[in-house]
């Protein structure tokens, strides 16, 4: 038999997993579970007395009185509508892996009940959006939250995609030490905003890209250029977005982009070789001024093969660009 000291606490537990406004447990229903699952005894006299003490505890019970009587939680921490939002961010967020994705999610899905909670599971399912493979991304994202308060630099390996999709160290594998700074986000993933020593300059890094990451003994530098740092005026001078009517076409690439469009496209597009220096890619797009001011600003590695009209655009949208520079 369980012990009778935690009757109140396994009570309020299955308050909190099994009711809300739509699914309200009477005073003898809570006794069947209680002797069902725990196999403790209790009366509808005992169940009236430990909900009044739960609700001086702070848990809000809603006693319904009526055809249909009963108890039931209204208000927890998070709103049914809340819980959905943080559910959608955390699945639609790049460098959260799908493995810890899941794991979230279940968490969230106890802080409301059992019969909403399937709505949160029917919200995942329907989500499909690239995701990164690091999975000690949030080790880095806590070391660098330490390096941060301790005023301290990091060392670490910065990577890229290759046209083989694997994610590999950049300069065969040279140490960066970084001062780190802050954090920013944008287009769902999550960037590390810090001073590179070695080139004088702020700089920003992706943050699922870094890899045997580790404290360093050195104190941060860059304490100047931090000084009147605008975070909102640099990430909007650095970062992009894009839209415009959606198309599939056909890009044709120098093999050193291959990191540039699967961070854009996702890893499940189809890449294929095209000669020792090139690859070739079809890809869902948003064609807009943007997406080719996006292509323009790649350079000439990268030349919109298919559809001809949209190839016949984007000629004219350069020809513009062209002319209102012609005396």
């Amino acid at each position: 038999m369980a012990d009778e000291k935690m009757k109140i606490l396994y009570l309020m537990r299955i308050l909190l997993e099994e009711t809300d406004k739509d699914h309200i447990l009477n005073a003898t229903e809570l006794c069947d579970r209680l002797r069902s699952r725990y196999d403790l005894t209790c009366s509808r006299k005992t169940i009236y007395s430990d909900v009044l003490k739960l609700r001086s505890f702070g848990i809000d019970i809603i006693q319904v009185r009526g055809n249909v009587s009963g108890y039931y939680v209204k208000e927890r921490d998070f709103s049914l509508p809340e819980l959905k939002l943080l559910v959608d961010a955390v699945q639609s967020s790049k460098f959260i892996t799908t493995k810890k994705s899941e794991s979230l999610i279940k968490k969230l899905e106890r802080m409301t009940s059992r019969a909403n909670a399937s709505q949160l599971q029917r919200e995942v399912f329907i989500i499909n959006r690239p995701k990164s493979i690091n999975e000690t991304i949030y080790e880095n994202v806590d070391l660098i939250h330490a390096a941060i308060s301790g005023n301290r630099q990091i060392r670490c390996q910065y990577c890229e995609w290759t046209v083989e999709k694997k994610l590999v160290p950049r300069r065969d594998g040279k140490i960066y030490e970084l001062s780190p700074w802050s954090f920013t986000w944008d287009d769902e993933n999550y960037y590390l905003v810090g001073y590179d020593e070695s080139s004088g300059k702020i700089k920003h890094y992706r943050v699922d890209k870094m890899k045997n990451m580790e404290l360093s003994e050195k104190e941060r530098s860059g304490r100047e250029e931090f000084k009147d740092f605008d975070l909102a005026a640099f990430a909007k001078r650095t970062f992009g977005m894009y839209g415009g009517e959606e198309r599939n076409v056909t890009l044709l690439c120098i093999n050193k982009l291959a990191g540039v469009v699967l961070d854009r496209f996702g890893r499940d597009i189809m890449i294929v070789k095209a000669d020792e220096e090139h690859f070739r890619t079809h890809v869902p797009v948003s064609v807009s001024s943007q997406f080719f001011g996006w292509v323009t600003g790649i350079g000439p590695g990268m030349q919109i093969l298919e559809p001809e009209d949209v190839r016949e655009e984007y000629r004219r949208y350069l020809s513009n660009i062209l002319g209102s520079y012609q005396e």
